[in-house]
């Protein structure tokens, strides 16, 4: 019996919120490797070309990226540093380790709603007494993948003081 359902490969895993929403993480020297990516006006350009770069040296490195975090750092309007999260350090790539308390929430929708969400987020800071000091976005499938699985799930990471 042949099936008619069209075979659609699996590019991005399909986040569980319940796992980041309103949690608070101490990270120490959390390995990540460093890229940057061009930005026209916040925009990513050349975003799949330096995933795909940063994927080859982690494969060929033997490693594994866990929970398939990939924090973005909007620098400019022309930059943004990536921060793909890996189990070891990785030749030929920036290493890098973040360190202390992060304060974790899940929004879900159109990346024009940007806005709301920090503003929910500084809210959500304000009211724990949590102050921040670095802001990074995980954007947590590609358009592809929101759209094959219907939600398009970002995570708002930021280090915290109290």
């Amino acid at each position: 019996m042949e099936t008619s359902e069209k075979f659609e490969p699996i590019c991005c895993p399909k986040l569980d919120p319940s796992l980041w929403e309103d949690k608070l993480l101490t990270w120490n020297d959390k390995k990540f490797v460093k890229a940057s990516v061009f930005t026209m006006f916040y925009m990513p350009v050349n975003f799949g070309q330096v995933m795909r770069k940063l994927d080859k040296a982690v494969s060929a490195a033997g490693a594994t990226i866990p929970d398939w975090l990939c924090l973005s750092d909007h620098t400019s309007k022309w930059n943004m540093d990536v921060y793909l999260a890996v189990d070891k350090e990785i030749p030929g790539l920036q290493n890098v380790t973040l360190s202390g308390n992060f304060f974790c929430k899940v929004y879900e929708g159109h990346f024009s709603d940007t806005k709301k969400w920090c503003d929910d987020f500084q809210k959500s800071t304000d009211t724990k007494g949590l102050k921040i000091d670095k802001w990074y976005m995980w954007y947590t499938t590609c358009p592809k993948c929101a759209k094959k699985y219907g939600k398009n799930y970002v995570v708002i990471v930021a280090k915290v003081n109290s």
